[in-house]
């Protein structure tokens, strides 16, 4: 255990409880356990993986773990997991960028805080959230503290990019890869503990891609509690024929469509995506498109447009959530994704 040895035995059913609440997330699960158990985690973690499956969640978990007052820890419920649960523990620190990047002046600030002993905390926990976004300079000064790290601290270095994370950074890590999130899993969620009738719970699980959050969000747009879900599947299947031959004009007008609907662009793209490959797997097989209900505009389609133009399509959505995930600028990004996907 983080804080020894004498208590493994009464606290392991709860450990693995804890962490077995990651959604399909076995591995993960199971490697945070053990170093939690055996007392011998290392320093520095790093999380990699999609979008809404946990990783967040992991770290936090791992928190608690290393400062439950409670004899079954993680309890959740001391005051020590409460702080912590309600982001206002004093010696658990997350870091997310200021605008784009994560700054040296961020890091300095930690360095700082950190030549200074934990206020409360038994073992402090560094959170890095976005830890792609550390540019050259933050990341020398952090690789300098991650060389020495100081007493009772532990880092957690979070990312959706585990490839553009500095590999000096990332070579000083422990790394865990997270799994997206099962289609089946999340379509039993969505039936069983969400209402979604069955149909339309396996085609928000195929656009969710493995991201259980994005797939609530659907289901909450479907049931009514904002605009409804296949009214916006509407707008992006009619938006879809401005792509070919159409004008700049045109395409900048559709892209500022969806910008003022910015807290559902990520539906939108997820609607994109599966419409694309719905006209890929039509060629082949037009059983199987999640699209059912549209199939004779998806048939339309499948017979005019290549299975390249398609996949460059996709690829182009794609590159747009990768920098949307960065904080670039929603606007100039769609108006940079029509565009892009109007020319192949």
């Amino acid at each position: 255990m983080l804080h020894g040895h004498s208590r493994v035995a009464d606290i392991k059913d709860a450990i693995n409880i804890m962490f077995d609440d990651l959604i399909d997330q076995k591995l993960p699960a199971q490697i945070l356990s053990t170093l939690v158990r055996k007392g011998n985690a290392p320093h520095a973690l790093l999380f990699s993986g999609i979008e809404g499956v946990g990783k967040k969640k992991a770290a936090l978990t791992f928190a608690m773990a290393a400062n439950c007052e409670s004899n079954k820890e993680p309890c959740g419920v001391c005051r020590s997991c409460k702080k912590i649960k309600s982001a206002i523990h004093p010696d658990i620190i997350e870091i997310k960028p200021s605008g784009k990047v994560i700054k040296i002046a961020q890091i300095r600030e930690l360095i700082h805080v950190l030549s200074r002993k934990p206020y409360e905390a038994l073992k402090r926990v560094i959170i890095i959230h976005d830890a792609d976004a550390i540019n050259t300079e933050a990341g020398n000064a952090l690789l300098k503290v991650l060389e020495e790290p100081p007493d009772k601290t532990f880092f957690i270095l979070i990312t959706t990019q585990n490839g553009h994370v500095l590999p000096t950074i990332a070579s000083r890590c422990q790394q865990i890869k997270f799994n997206p999130v099962s289609k089946k899993t999340i379509i039993s969620h969505l039936v069983d503990k969400l209402g979604v009738p069955e149909e339309k719970a396996l085609i928000i699980a195929q656009m969710a891609d493995g991201n259980l959050p994005e797939a609530e969000r659907m289901a909450d747009l479907e049931s009514g509690n904002h605009t409804n879900w296949l009214s916006l599947r509407d707008i992006i299947i009619s938006g879809l024929d401005i792509l070919n031959g159409q004008s700049t004009g045109q395409l900048l007008s559709f892209a500022n469509r969806l910008f003022k609907k910015k807290d559902q662009v990520s539906t939108f793209l997820a609607i994109m995506k599966t419409c694309f490959r719905d006209i890929i797997i039509f060629k082949y097989a037009p059983e199987k498109i999640i699209f059912r209900d549209l199939s004779e505009k998806i048939a339309c389609m499948s017979k005019t447009l290549t299975i390249d133009s398609m996949l460059q399509r996709i690829e182009a959505i794609y590159m747009a959530e990768r920098a949307i995930q960065s904080n670039a600028n929603l606007r100039l990004t769609l108006e940079v994704l029509m565009i892009r996907m109007s020319r192949v």
